[in-house]
């Protein structure tokens, strides 16, 4: 019976030890509604599965005991049968009311998370486009005129709404504390709400692997109360300097890049949903790529790559 157990008590200790390591989960210490709403989705599917695993090992543990061989009935033939109408039909239903117990709630919080977080619904939310480009964050702040390079600012108590795109390699934009991550791609825009309940400092990244310089493309998100928001834009507005064409085709190029602030932002210019080429023809004009990578004939905003001229990292 010892041996029995031994499986169940291992796995109980490496629980033990994963649940008191120390270890910091940020995605199930939620600072935002929407993360609060993946957190309990979480912590339900995983203890909604444990029920599941407890209840399989004691039926396991009772068959093994109840029916196990005795030396009274060694002799012992049981009848032949067929099968059995009823049991057959509890394990096909069972299964079925597991998926219904789990998908009701994953499609509730679906739903709740294409939309601004309850309770915040009569502020408009704060748009700001979200774009990756090789291995750096520009974050764009259309109604305040604002851009800014691996930091992010953002109101306390206000929904926010993240316009993803990429320049280059498919990202994928990611804020733990916030909530989960959703992908932002070329010609392409994504669109996410998140929100932080509390003022704070909280840590983002890039979360889908984009090459050698990956691991530090992350940012920071301060989050503050709405008058201090609103000074920081005032003072932005007023003492940063303006963002160039030039200065924007240099943050193009594969890199990192130091935290940047700028009282303009490059949506004048370009949107790279509607001209998902744009970081290549910079890397090509400045000897980074084969000539002809990008199809020069087409109109601006409409090239595409030429795949045969050569590749890119």
């Amino acid at each position: 019976m010892l041996k029995r157990l031994k499986p169940i008590a291992l796995l109980g200790l490496l629980m033990s030890i994963f649940v008191l390591s120390g270890c910091e989960y940020v995605v199930l210490d939620s600072k935002g509604p929407v993360a609060q709403i993946q957190k309990d989705l979480i912590l339900f599917s995983i203890f909604f599965m444990l029920l599941i695993v407890v209840v399989v090992y004691l039926l396991f543990l009772f068959i093994v005991v109840r029916y196990r061989e005795r030396k009274e009935t060694q002799d012992y033939e049981p009848p032949e049968q067929e099968g059995s109408k009823r049991l057959e039909t509890l394990w096909t239903v069972i299964p079925i009311l597991i998926v219904i117990a789990l998908a009701i709630p994953t499609v509730k919080a679906i739903y709740a998370l294409e939309r601004p977080p309850k309770g915040s619904e009569q502020v408009p939310p704060l748009v700001i486009h979200a774009t990756s480009v090789d291995w750096k964050w520009i974050f764009s702040y259309p109604e305040q005129n604002i851009e800014t390079i691996n930091h992010l600012v953002i109101p306390e108590d206000r929904a926010i709404l993240f316009k993803l795109t990429s320049a280059d390699s498919m990202a994928s934009f990611w804020i733990p504390a916030l909530g989960g991550q959703k992908y932002a791609m070329a010609g392409m825009q994504t669109e996410l709400y998140l929100q932080a309940d509390a003022a704070g400092t909280y840590e983002g990244r890039n979360a889908n692997f984009t090459g050698e310089g990956f691991t530090e493309q992350q940012f920071k998100v301060t989050s503050m109360i709405t008058e201090e928001f609103d000074n920081w834009v005032l003072q932005t507005q007023s003492t940063a300097s303006k963002l160039t064409r030039e200065k924007y085709d240099q943050l193009m190029l594969q890199g990192h890049s130091p935290e940047l602030t700028f009282s303009s932002t490059h949506l004048e210019w370009v949107n790279h949903v509607n001209d998902p080429e744009y970081a290549l023809r910079v890397r090509e004009k400045e000897g980074l790529l084969p000539q002809g990578t990008v199809d020069s004939t087409a109109p601006e905003g409409k090239q595409t790559p030429n795949y045969h001229s050569g590749s890119h990292k």
